[in-house]
C-alpha cells in the first residue's frame, strides 16, 4: 500500500481501495483517480507498474453528461501480458460533481489457467461409454442413478432427507428391485447413513 494522502476528501476512498486489495490479494489491483488533478492519486496493490502522479487522461469523467456510477466490467492487458478484467467507478462530491474514478484492476490470468486446466481434466472426450462385461450387474451403480433422479425431483440433496423421505426411498428403490443386489440393504443403508435394522424394517413392512 501507498504513503496515506494529504487530501481529505479522497481518504474514505484510499482505505476502500486497502480494503478491496486486501481481501482479493494478490489478484486485485485499486487505483484511485483525481479527475480535479488528472493524475494518479493512489495504488493500493500495485500490479501495472503506474505511480502516484502520474497522468489519469480522464478528462471525459469531468462531463456534464457522464451519468454513469459503475463502467464495465472490461478487459485490458497488463505489462506482463497478463489479461486484466477492471471496473472503474465514478465517484462524486457532496454537489453530484465527478470527483474521482476508482478502478478495480483483477488478475484473472491464473484463473483462466486453471479453468484450461479443468477443462482438459475433465473433458469427455477420452471417455468410452461404460462396458457392458463390467456394468451389466453393477447394482450399486444402479442404485445411485435412482436415487439422485428421486432426489432431483423433489429438489431435495442426501443432507437434508428427513426420517420420513429415507423410508419414502427405501420403499422406491424397493419397488425398483435395488435389493436384488448383494449386500444392497447394507449399501442403501450406508448412502443414507441410516442402520441397517431401520432399512429391514421398512422392507419387512411391505411384506407385511
Amino acid at each position: 500500500m501507498n504513503a496515506p494522502h494529504t487530501d481529505p476528501a479522497l481518504d474514505n476512498f484510499h482505505t476502500i481501495a486497502d480494503a478491496i486489495a486486501t481481501l482479493f490479494y494478490p489478484h486485485a489491483e485499486v487505483v484511485l483517480h483525481d479527475l480535479r488533478s488528472q493524475k494518479v492519486d493512489y495504488i493500493a496493490n500495485n500490479l501495472s507498474k503506474r505511480e502516484i502522479g502520474d497522468d489519469s487522461s480522464l478528462e471525459d469523467m469531468l462531463s456534464e453528461d457522464v451519468s454513469e456510477r459503475n463502467i464495465g466490467p472490461y478487459e485490458k492487458l497488463n505489462w506482463d501480458g497478463q489479461k486484466i478484467r477492471s471496473l472503474s467507478s465514478v465517484l462524486r462530491d457532496a454537489d453530484g460533481h465527478p470527483l474521482a474514478v476508482l478502478c478495480i484492476n483483477l488478475n484473472i490470468s491464473l484463473f483462466e489457467n486453471a479453468k484450461a486446466a479443468l477443462d482438459l481434466f475433465l473433458s469427455p472426450s477420452k471417455l468410452i461409454p461404460q462396458p457392458d462385461s463390467l456394468f451389466r450387474d453393477d447394482w450399486q451403480e444402479r442404485i445411485n442413478t435412482f436415487l439422485h433422479a428421486w432426489m432431483r425431483e423433489r429438489q431435495l440433496s442426501l443432507n437434508l432427507l428427513t426420517r420420513d423421505h429415507k423410508r419414502e426411498l427405501v420403499l422406491a428403490l424397493h419397488a425398483e428391485g435395488a435389493f436384488k443386489g448383494k449386500s444392497a440393504s447394507n449399501y442403501v443403508a450406508n448412502v443414507l447413513n441410516m442402520g441397517r435394522a431401520t432399512v429391514y424394517k421398512h422392507l419387512k413392512e411391505l411384506k407385511g
